[in-house]
């Protein structure tokens, strides 16, 4: 159905960026023997976060996973953390990439890494790839998948699966409140507004009842990959750095703060990063409706985690924009994201006074 040009792909490795490829190869065959030939080594676009490299051998296809250079927050990028999610995980919940090796010996590359098996397929990114062109009911179909992804996640038994330990689990709703404040206030700068008053709602209403499940926290269409042979169908979900125990919910909330649907303003679409303004797609208020339908809960407080996924969203932009005001980043995309932190607060006003 499909053909190579629309496959994600990898592209020339970023100056700065390159990986030491003779220890490399070196160390991965102690780990793997039956690898052969050397490596092929691409590196995907982004890496603003973990950078992500491909590793083409002749007989096996390779997705390596390090920290950014610089990094002394581990817990911000501990590979360990992440390989040993995603290995435990991976029986419970079969669209996590099978891990294949871990190295903790930062001397083979300067960083701790991990390794795990490519999944070859179509990522969803702002549009669609040339070449896939959905009619309005298929796209529904794919909008469905990836939400039943999402919701086959938070049914997976965590204590089953051995990850009891990947989070602190109860009070997740008010620690998240509270560090997201924290790191708004931190990074604030004249420009853009205090945020006191959404920091204090949110403080205010926390819902009374606290579900906990193991959350993504990352979850949007893409970091999903599809199968090139049926678009409308999940194969694999990306991207494990900040999954943790949380609430259902507020997994929910961050994914629908990135959700810009076909009637939103120009703000919202100006920032749009995945499709979901296709003839077809779920509106917000209908993901919510699906998705409560499907977990048997019901979202009387819904106002709450719309408004949390939002001030989230612009504790992240203005973080970004922090290290451009001080210079310690000159991307020029990041100029004016100030002014999306004002969008995003007046976001979160309209939801707190029930017109979101």
């Amino acid at each position: 159905m499909t053909g190579a040009a629309v496959l994600d792909q990898a592209g020339a490795v970023r100056s700065g960026e390159e990986l030491d490829a003779v220890a490399l190869d070196a160390w991965l065959k102690l780990i793997l023997p039956d690898l052969q030939g050397k490596p092929e080594i691409t590196q995907y676009a982004g890496g603003a976060s973990n950078w992500t490299y491909r590793l083409k051998y002749e007989s096996d296809d390779l997705i390596l996973r390090r920290p950014p250079a610089g990094t002394k927050a581990k817990s911000a990028h501990d590979m360990g953390r992440e390989y040993r999610l995603q290995q435990a995980l991976k029986s419970a919940f079969p669209f996590v990439p099978a891990m294949r090796a871990h190295c903790a010996d930062e001397s083979v590359i300067g960083a701790e890494f991990y390794v795990m098996e490519r999944l070859n397929g179509i990522i969803p990114r702002r549009n669609l790839p040339r070449g896939i062109e959905l009619t309005a009911p298929k796209t529904r179909q794919l909008c469905l998948a990836v939400l039943d992804t999402l919701i086959s996640l938070h049914k997976v038994d965590y204590k089953a699966a051995g990850l009891e330990s990947i989070g602190a689990g109860a009070g997740y709703t008010r620690r998240q409140i509270e560090g997201w404040s924290k790191r708004y206030r931190d990074a604030h700068t004249w420009n853009v507004p205090s945020g006191e008053k959404i920091m204090d709602w949110l403080m205010s209403n926390l819902p009374s009842r606290e579900r906990i499940c193991i959350t993504h926290n990352d979850f949007r269409f893409d970091n999903v990959v599809l199968d090139p042979e049926d678009p409308t169908r999940v194969i694999g979900v990306l991207d494990w750095e900040l999954a943790t125990l949380g609430d259902p919910l507020m997994d929910l909330g961050n994914t629908l703060a990135y959700w810009v649907q076909s009637d939103d303003d120009f703000m919202a679409s100006s920032t749009r990063r995945q499709p979901t303004h296709l003839p077809g797609m779920l509106t917000r208020r209908e993901v919510v409706e699906y998705y409560c339908s499907k977990m048997g809960v019901v979202p009387e407080d819904w106002a709450f985690y719309e408004v949390y996924g939002l001030f989230r969203l612009s504790a992240i932009v203005q973080q970004i924009y922090y290290r451009f005001y001080h210079k310690q980043t000159r991307n020029p995309a990041f100029k004016k994201f100030w002014m999306m932190v004002h969008y995003l607060h007046w976001r979160c006003r309209r939801a707190m006074k029930g017109k979101g």
